[in-house]
C-alpha cells in the first residue's frame, strides 16, 4: 500500500476494498482472541466469527483434550450464537438435563462464560469459555471484559456489514450513535437541493466535514469547493479574497483578480467560522445571497455567480444577534436549513469506532503494526469529556501510537494527564487477585514453617490441612526445596 503522511490523515475517513478490510477484520479478531485467551483462564475456550451465510470465517481455540469436546464445545457456541444472549452459568449442561441443538450432552457440568453478537440481526460470533466444576466460577465483570477487549472489531465488522448493503444511511460520519446516524440522514437529503445550510456545533466536530459531504452528495457535486476560514484572514484583506479586485484598486493590485466566491461558480462556496466575519462584511454577503451578484473591489460593474452557500460558526448566531454582533436579516439567509454537530460527549458510543479508525489509519500512514487500546486504556478514553471533540481524540491516539514505541499495546500510562490524571498503569482486577492470593500463600507458609522449624508435618497440622495437601502447595509455590535444604 502506498504509505500516506500522517496529517493527511481526514477526521473520519478510511480507504480500504471490501476484501481487505475482511481480511484485516479476520486479523484483528485473531489477535484479540489471543488477547481474552490469556486474560480468562479456562479449561477450553473458543472464538468463532460468522460470515453473512453463517459460516464460519474464524475459528480460535484453546484448551480442548480431543475432537469429541471440540465438536460439543462448537454444537454449543452456535445455539449460543443464535440466541446472542450473554450468559455467565455455574452448572451449565448438566448430564441429562440440558442438550444443544445436535441432541449433545457435555460429559459433566461445567462453569461456562458466553459472549455472542450480532451483525445485522444475524449472529457475527461468539466467544465461549468453559471450566470444570471444581474451577473458579465466572464473573459478570470477565463478562464485561470480554465485551470490551472484543468491542474494536465487532464494531469494525458491524461498519463493514453496512457498507456492504449499499444502504443510504451510512453517510460520512462514523458512529453507531442515533445522533450520528440522524446527520447522516441529513447531509443526504440536503445534498439534493441548493438552499444555503448553516452548520453548528463546537470545534473539531467536523463541520468542513459536513460541509464537502453536502457537497459530494447534490448535484454540483463536479463544481469545486471552495472553503475560507472567517477567523483566518485579516479584516482588511478579506473583502478582496472573497470578492477579487480591479487592477489598480489598491496599491499592488497589477491585475485583475476574481474573488474566492467566483472560483466556486458551478460548486459550493464554504464560510467557516462566519460568526467572526464583521458587520461591514457582513453587509456585502446579505447583498450577494440576495442578488446573486457581486462587485469586485474597484470596480463598478456587478457580475454574476452561480453558487450555493454553506457556512459554519461554533458560536451562537442568535446570542450574536441580540448583542448586536451578527446582523438578523443575514442570519435569516444564511439559516434556511441547519444542521447541529453533537459533541463527542453526548455520543460516547461512537467514541470505540473513531479510536479504532484513528489506530487503524495512523498505523498504516506511520507505517507501523495495528497497536490495540487496553481495555484500562479504553475505559479512560471512554469516560473522558473530549472538549476538543473528534480533533482532540484524533490527535491523542497519534500521540499514543508515537509513544507506544514498538508495542503492539496502547496501555493507560501512555495516556494524557488530563485523560488519565494519575498517569499510573492500572493492573487487570484478575491477574491482580490471582497474584495476591499466591503471594499471601506463599508468605503464609513459609512463616508456618519457619514458626514449626520447617517440620511439615506440624506445619501441615497448625494450617489445618492434610499432609498430600500441604505438599501439593509446597510444589505449587516451588518451596519444597527450601524445606528439603532445611532438613
Amino acid at each position: 500500500m502506498r504509505k500516506r503522511a500522517a496529517a493527511s490523515v481526514s477526521i473520519e475517513e478510511t480507504i480500504e476494498s471490501p476484501a481487505r478490510n475482511m481480511e484485516m477484520i479476520k486479523d484483528l479478531f485473531s489477535r484479540l482472541s489471543e488477547v481474552i485467551m490469556d486474560t480468562i483462564p479456562a479449561d477450553a475456550s473458543l472464538l468463532a466469527v460468522f460470515n453473512r451465510e453463517g459460516e464460519t470465517i474464524l475459528e480460535k481455540t484453546r484448551g480442548f483434550g480431543g475432537d469429541g469436546s471440540r465438536k460439543i464445545l462448537i454444537s454449543m457456541v452456535k445455539d449460543a450464537a443464535g440466541t446472542g444472549r450473554p450468559l455467565v452459568a455455574d452448572d451449565f449442561c448438566r448430564p441429562g438435563a440440558v442438550r444443544d441443538s445436535a441432541g449433545i450432552t457435555w460429559p459433566y457440568p461445567c462453569r461456562v462464560l458466553c459472549f455472542p453478537w450480532k451483525t445485522k440481526g444475524r449472529p457475527g460470533g461468539v466467544a465461549f469459555f468453559v471450566r470444570g466444576p471444581g474451577g473458579r466460577p465466572f464473573l459478570p465483570d470477565e463478562l464485561e471484559l470480554v465485551s470490551l477487549i472484543l468491542m474494536p472489531a465487532i464494531l469494525r465488522m458491524e461498519r463493514e456489514a453496512v457498507a456492504g448493503t449499499g444502504e443510504e444511511g451510512s453517510g460520512p460520519f462514523n458512529g453507531e450513535s442515533e445522533a450520528i446516524s440522524k446527520i447522516n440522514s441529513m447531509i443526504l437529503r440536503l445534498g439534493r437541493c441548493d438552499a444555503p445550510v448553516l452548520i453548528l456545533g463546537e470545534s473539531g466536530t467536523g463541520k468542513e466535514l459536513a460541509a464537502r459531504a453536502l457537497h459530494r452528495s447534490g448535484r454540483r457535486r463536479d463544481g469545486p469547493f471552495v472553503a475560507v476560514n472567517c477567523a483566518a484572514i485579516p479584516e482588511t484583506l478579506l473583502e478582496s479574497e472573497l470578492f477579487g479586485y480591479a487592477r489598480g484598486a489598491f496599491t499592488g493590485a497589477f491585475r485583475d483578480k476574481a474573488g474566492l466566491i467566483e472560483e466556486a461558480a458551478g460548486g459550493a462556496f464554504f464560510l467557516d467560522e462566519i460568526g467572526d466575519l464583521s458587520l461591514a462584511l457582513q453587509v456585502k454577503l446579505l447583498r450577494v445571497l440576495e442578488e446573486r451578484k457581486i462587485r469586485r473591489v474597484g470596480e463598478t460593474k456587478t457580475r454574476p455567480v452561480d453558487v450555493r452557500f454553506i457556512s459554519a460558526t461554533n458560536k451562537d448566531l442568535e446570542a450574536e444577534v441580540g448583542h448586536g454582533n451578527f446582523r438578523q436579516d443575514l442570519y435569516y439567509r444564511l439559516k434556511i436549513v441547519s444542521l447541529e454537530l453533537p459533541p463527542l460527549r453526548f455520543r460516547k458510543t461512537d467514541i470505540y469506532v473513531l479510536a479504532d479508525l484513528f489506530i487503524d489509519e495512523f498505523s498504516r500512514s506511520m507505517d507501523l503494526p495495528r497497536r490495540f487500546l487496553t481495555p484500562a486504556a479504553m475505559e479512560l478514553i471512554a469516560a473522558y469529556d473530549w472538549p476538543g471533540n473528534v480533533r482532540e481524540l484524533q490527535n491523542e491516539i497519534q500521540r499514543c501510537l508515537v509513544l507506544a514505541g514498538e508495542s503492539l499495546i496502547i496501555g493507560e500510562e501512555l495516556l494524557s494527564a488530563r485523560i488519565n490524571p494519575a498517569g499510573l498503569r492500572r493492573l487487570p482486577a484478575f491477574p491482580l487477585f490471582r497474584q495476591a492470593r499466591a503471594d499471601f500463600e506463599r508468605s503464609f507458609l513459609r512463616q508456618t514453617l519457619t514458626r514449626c522449624g520447617w517440620n511439615r508435618t506440624r506445619a501441615a497440622g497448625e494450617m489445618g490441612l492434610s499432609r498430600q495437601g500441604l505438599f501439593k502447595l509446597l510444589k505449587k509455590h516451588g518451596i519444597e526445596r527450601e524445606v528439603e535444604m532445611s532438613a
